[in-house]
This record gives C-alpha cells, sequence and structure tokens, in this order.
C-alpha cells in the first residue's frame, strides 16, 4: 500500500489494458494480408496438378477458351480456363466431366 490507498485495484486495471493490447498485436498480426510490394512469380503446373478439377477441353487460346467457358456456364457447369505447361486448360469438377464434354462437343 502506497500512500494509503489500495493499489491492487490499480494494478489489476492496467493489466486489463496490457492484455488487451496484447490481444490487439497478435489480432493485427494474425489478419494482415501479406501487402507484398513485389509480385511472386507464377508456378505453371501440368493439367494433374489441380485437384477436383479435370481437363474438359484443350482451347488452342485463351479466346477461343473463354469462348468454351462462357458455354460452359450458360448450361449452369462452372468451368475453370488455365494456362498449364501444355498450353491453356478448360478445367471442370468431375462430376460435371462428361456433361461438359458432351456441351463443348455439340
Amino acid at each position: 500500500m502506497l500512500g494509503g490507498i489500495n493499489n491492487s485495484l490499480f494494478l489489476i486495471s492496467l493489466s486489463g489494458f496490457a492484455v488487451v493490447a496484447v490481444m490487439i498485436v497478435i489480432l493485427k498480426w494474425a489478419f494482415s494480408r501479406n501487402k507484398s510490394i513485389i509480385e511472386k512469380n507464377k508456378k505453371l503446373g501440368t493439367a494433374d496438378q489441380y485437384g477436383l478439377l479435370k481437363v474438359a477441353h484443350s482451347p488452342k487460346n485463351h479466346i477461343e477458351g473463354e469462348m468454351l467457358r462462357q458455354k460452359l456456364l450458360e448450361v449452369g457447369i462452372k468451368a475453370t480456363l488455365t494456362q498449364t505447361v501444355e498450353g491453356p486448360k478448360l478445367l471442370v469438377f468431375e462430376k460435371d466431366l462428361k456433361i461438359a464434354k458432351a456441351t463443348l462437343n455439340s
């Protein structure tokens, strides 16, 4: 007890501020986005490195690929056009693969 007052309440309130300050620092670090000025090099992969996505078509260029992707979107099939080592590929989920190939062939 300094000066005749109970300092425990004062110290408890200061420790609360310290805990909040530490939590603020941790949360700012955890939820910060990577704001690097230098763009990372893009890595091209093969068509089998895209997990659940399978190749539905191999267009000649991105313009043709985008037209085919829009055709699939019109019938309700989600499609992704990406650049691979072998060239542009139109990728769909495996459950939609047969329908996508039939749609693209018609």
